[in-house]
């Protein structure tokens, strides 16, 4: 079995004729969607507009990567598997494997990271300037593209989980909404929303935002969110993730000639770091402003009291709030 590793960012040279996953030549029309076929069909995003980082717009039926054949054939099996668990709601999500729904939400956001590196008006599409000339974000991208490698060669993750994936149902009402998506290169963050069950991630911190956010997430275990809910808790963990201060380095073992996976073994970039940077309520505060957009909270209201921030999600003692209704509380 060929066990050999594909890494694009060693030359940062992210054609439309090399496979996304292994870097095989393959022909213009060899392509498959960022965003999976059955979403969009679902939800008619195909003709829809999205907005990239230079301002220029795309649909999401043309944001598009390039697969050989035999990638091809192992994503589209990833997304049976996972329009098989989106169709049970958020006990299809819940029951899912772990890797596998990790590997489905790396390789949509890894096709919007190599759309806005192809840009060409923004700085972040110029890799031999930008990226290149940021050691820490190109150090990012290759410990993530080592993890995504994963979907096409049988990798165990020793001892280890690779990403903090968090999974919140969300209560249903007529005014929903069915999709919506949200990404942070800079952080590897990335959020989905599937009808009512949002999935949230952090896709390159061996599960350190899960552990340091267990008191918010042991607290509503179980439950499900009012819209206003889980956009606090999405800033919380956003947040979090702009924190965090160390990047995760992956070695594979050792292999001999009839070795049939590899297995990764994991260390942060720099163990003297401090894992996360000092929590802020007033940058928090900016953060969960923009989350709570839609119902017109600003900040001000947010900070009324500067060393409790306002949460829908939390009461004083740092219980789950169980709201009556969808209307604000007072």
């Amino acid at each position: 079995m060929d066990l050999r590793l594909y890494d694009p960012f060693l030359s940062m040279t992210f054609s439309k004729h090399a496979c996304f996953l292994c870097g095989t030549i393959v022909t213009d029309e060899e392509q498959v969607p960022v965003f999976p076929e059955w979403v969009q069909k679902r939800y008619g995003l195909a003709a829809k507009n999205l907005q990239l980082l230079d301002q220029s717009t795309i649909t999401y039926q043309e944001m598009q990567i390039p697969s050989c054949p035999v990638c091809k054939e192992k994503t589209e099996k990833l997304e049976l598997e996972m329009q098989a668990a989106s169709e049970k709601g958020s006990s299809g999500w819940l029951e899912a494997d772990e890797k596998r729904m990790f590997l489905w939400l790396a390789r949509i956001f890894y096709g919007i990271l190599v759309t806005e590196l192809k840009t060409e008006a923004n700085p972040l599409i110029k890799p031999e300037h930008s990226v290149g000339e940021n050691p820490k974000m190109l150090h990012k991208f290759q410990s993530f593209f080592m993890l995504l490698q994963a979907l096409r060669v049988p990798i165990e993750f020793d001892d280890f989980t690779p990403a903090s994936v968090f999974i919140i149902p969300i209560k249903a009402d007529e005014s929903k909404t069915d999709f919506s998506y949200r990404d942070d290169i800079t952080t590897m963050m990335f959020s989905i929303q599937l009808d009512n069950v949002l999935i949230v991630a952090n896709l390159l911190d061996n599960g350190f935002l899960k552990k340091a956010l267990t008191p918010v997430w042991r607290e509503i275990a179980g439950q499900e969110l009012y819209p206003i809910q889980a956009a606090e808790l999405t800033a919380r963990i956003y947040y979090a993730a702009y924190l965090f201060n160390l990047v995760p380095d992956y070695f594979p073992r050792k292999t001999k000639p009839d070795d049939t996976e590899l297995v990764y073994d994991t260390l942060v970039d720099d163990i003297t770091a401090t894992i996360f940077n000092p929590w802020e309520n007033d940058v928090y505060a900016t953060a969960l402003e923009k989350f709570w957009q839609p119902w017109g909270i600003p900040k001000s209201q947010i900070l009324q009291d500067p060393e409790t921030p306002l949460s829908f999600l939390l009461d004083s003692e740092g219980k789950f709030r169980k709201l009556e209704s969808w209307e604000i509380p007072a």
